[in-house]
């Protein structure tokens, strides 16, 4: 299938590794031209280096209040347009209630919160009909993932600021659409199991709690968020779709 991917231009954030670099690589394989964005420069420029010349990169902390604007100038300025954003930041420290500090909420807040909300903000007024503003939220939105209490506080409430852009925008013809990862083996997720005494033990458990009985793979994420932010998802706003090979069992 042809996703209608081919020349248009997508701003993904937080994407020198992991899910945002999973889900560039994938949007550049289908023809699209993606600014690759990350807090440190020369990292942003080599994994935009590494997709071809398809790609550019820009070192750019989601936190900064001008971050939204500069990125999408950019865009405009090396790609001629921009036709859609995937929000994709790392998560906050993990920690128990009781190991987290005021610190850590405050940056976390900025920086996976106000960055993320900025940034749609800035989008959603320069998108054309048919743009596009992904999410890259987590399972937390639905069940709280233990160990992980700031990450379970924002998730949800970004999955809320999506929904009511989503009804906002829709008259515009502007999609909002969120992912929900859940254990996709990247470095993220080997650095929580490692939290554990037993990190072998710990990936085994998971595993066996998931249908499919495997941790998802990078670029099964991408190929899913690929789809969502292309024209071939021209009537799906709103939507938090869970990538997580079967592990929420709720509807």
């Amino acid at each position: 299938m042809d996703l209608g991917l081919k020349d248009r231009v997508y701003v993904v954030t937080g994407a020198t590794r992991g899910l945002g670099n999973a889900t560039a690589r994938e949007l550049v394989a289908d023809g699209a031209k993606v600014v690759v964005t990350g807090r440190d420069e020369k990292r942003a420029v080599d994994a935009a280096a590494e997709l071809g010349p398809d790609a550019a990169g820009i070192g750019v902390d989601n936190s900064e209040p001008d971050a939204a604007e500069r990125l999408i100038a950019f865009a405009r300025e090396r790609f001629g347009r921009f036709d859609g954003v995937l929000i994709s930041v790392g998560g906050p420290p993990a920690g128990f209630v009781a190991d987290t500090t005021d610190e850590q909420w405050q940056t976390a807040l900025e920086s996976v919160f106000l960055g993320a909300v900025r940034l749609a903000r800035a989008a959603a007024a320069q998108l054309p009909e048919g743009g596009v503003i992904g999410f890259v939220l987590s399972t937390s939105v639905h069940e709280p993932i233990p160990g992980l209490t700031i990450s379970n506080a924002l998730r949800p409430g970004l999955a809320g600021f999506a929904k009511s852009l989503a009804d906002e925008l829709g008259p515009r013809g502007i999609r909002v659409v969120g992912l929900l990862p859940a254990r996709i083996d990247t470095d993220r997720v080997r650095e929580l199991d490692g939290l554990s005494a037993d990190p072998a033990a710990t990936r085994a458990a998971n595993e066996s709690r998931i249908p499919l009985r495997r941790y998802g793979r990078p670029e099964e994420f991408g190929r899913a968020a690929a789809f969502f932010l292309s024209p071939a998802a021209s009537y799906l706003t709103g939507v938090m779709l869970p990538v997580d090979g079967g592990m929420r069992h709720g509807f």
